[in-house]
């Protein structure tokens, strides 16, 4: 952990964050459509108001303004450059912003306060860090990697993939530590439990295990049956149950740690002006810092009861998603042509056009990926409606992913026509009580096609 890290030296375009799959840091930022983009994976024990205040102005003086929070709960500035990183890098330690470099190693948004959690898991994760740091060589692992400690809560990382997840179990002896490879906690390969001092050492022995077979291993290429037996943990007989996790906006009451406001960016971005006046509002009302979270949000802490419904009701005025059923949660963007040289969509008007022209969409039961290429940066994974840009115009691929062959088009001139008989397909089809996605699904993906390229 360390408050900067100052660019390397040489053109940025040389940096090893310029290749796809690369993590783009303050020492390799990435180049986009906008400049170059930097994304910080801060200590949110570090996040207090003021540091965030000043890192939106940061932001501003250094990028182009924009803030993004990644699906992930990471943090990624726009619009920089290569004269720029490193006075961006001197404003973040001048705040004392400390931010985690390496290898990620992920906690829920709310670990160590949230009371409902079977066990802190920051102890782990600083411990797994610790190792790390003082180990010589140091380990080569592959870019992406990633490391969830999860002691679970209302707000755990279930849904998160992972290489390596660490998962709190009650035990009659108090908690262990359910270890799974790959994926989320529903679909990872459970190798066993550990308890003690046990988990550091094995999760160095797993990672060791990583670096032998080079930096583009990842926890999915590990045999189970070899894991469990280099850790020597025990074997579970059934797949535990996984909860799912609450939803993010809104006001939750934690008791002694009172309430919590939690808000999400609409499209996954914010303008530094924005979150700064918002912060400063928040601030004299008694908020005194933020956590990072999944899905593109964040929570307030320090707020009251009364405070935090007024928080919220001026969050809701500076365009922040404040509730679970906010038809936005249902939309995935990219950067879009605004901030990516590769796309062809400027995603975030088209996410505005899709809320106006076919909200019956977006009831929540299906997700619409508005993705600027056919990378799919946004959304790897499929989706029931993905919408594509291309040189020509753009594609809808059905149950598909950005990368799948479209069924349909339509061009620049079409597009909101095409969206908005979506949206009356949805309404005009719909049994009492059918949610959209379970519609289309009956309606199936040849009539869906159709309906979108009509004239």
């Amino acid at each position: 952990m360390s408050t900067c890290a100052l660019p390397s030296t040489g053109e940025p375009g040389a940096s090893a964050s310029m290749r796809r799959g690369a993590c783009p840091s303050l020492a390799a930022p990435m180049q986009t459509g906008d400049g170059l983009l930097v994304r910080l994976r801060p200590d949110d024990g570090s996040l207090t108001i003021p540091k965030v205040i000043a890192l939106a102005a940061a932001a501003k003086t250094f990028g182009n303004g924009i803030i993004e929070i990644t699906a992930r709960g990471n943090l990624q500035l726009r619009g920089l450059s290569a004269a720029t990183v490193p006075g961006l890098a001197q404003a973040i330690g001048d705040a004392e912003i400390m931010i985690a470099e390496g290898l990620a190693i992920e906690v829920p948004p709310l670990a160590g306060i949230d009371p409902a959690e079977t066990a802190d898991p920051r102890p782990i994760a600083a411990g797994l860090r610790e190792a790390l740091q003082a180990r010589r060589p140091m380990l080569r692992l592959a870019p992406k990697l990633s490391v969830v400690i999860d002691g679970g809560g209302r707000f755990g990382l279930n849904a998160v993939v992972a290489d390596i997840r660490l998962r709190a179990l009650s035990t009659p002896d108090g908690s262990g530590w359910l270890l799974s490879l790959g994926g989320t906690a529903a679909k990872g390969s459970i190798i066993g439990t550990f308890v003690g001092n046990a988990v550091v050492p094995a999760l160095i022995t797993i990672l060791e295990k990583l670096a032998s077979l080079g930096t583009t291993a990842r926890g999915r290429d590990l045999d189970p049956a070899e894991i469990r037996a280099l850790c020597r943990c025990e074997a579970l007989s059934e797949r535990p149950a996984v909860l799912s996790s609450a939803s993010i906006p809104g006001s939750h009451d934690l008791g002694d740690a009172g309430v919590i406001l939690g808000l999400g960016l609409a499209f996954a971005q914010v303008e530094a002006s924005v979150l700064e006046a918002f912060l400063h509002q928040a601030q004299e009302l008694g908020a005194t810092a933020i956590r990072l979270a999944p899905g593109h949000a964040f929570f307030v802490l320090g707020l009251g009861h009364e405070t935090a419904a007024v928080a919220q009701s001026l969050a809701a005025a500076h365009g922040f998603r404040i509730v679970e059923d906010d038809p936005r949660n249902a939309i995935a963007t990219c950067a879009g042509s605004k901030g990516c040289a590769s796309a062809w969509m400027e995603t975030k008007g088209m996410a505005q056009s899709l809320v106006e022209m076919a909200p019956e969409l977006l009831d929540g039961s299906l997700t619409v990926h508005l993705s600027g290429c056919a990378k799919g940066c946004a959304r790897p994974r499929p989706s029931e409606l993905t919408l594509v840009g291309a040189s020509s115009g753009y594609g809808l691929v059905v149950n598909g992913a950005a990368n799948g062959l479209p069924s349909a088009y339509t061009d620049e001139n079409g597009v909101k026509s095409a969206l908005a008989r979506l949206g009356r397909l949805v309404r005009q089809n719909k049994d009492a009580g059918e949610s959209a996605q379970s519609c289309l699904t009956r309606l199936g993906a040849a009539r869906v096609s159709a309906a979108f390229e009509q004239e």
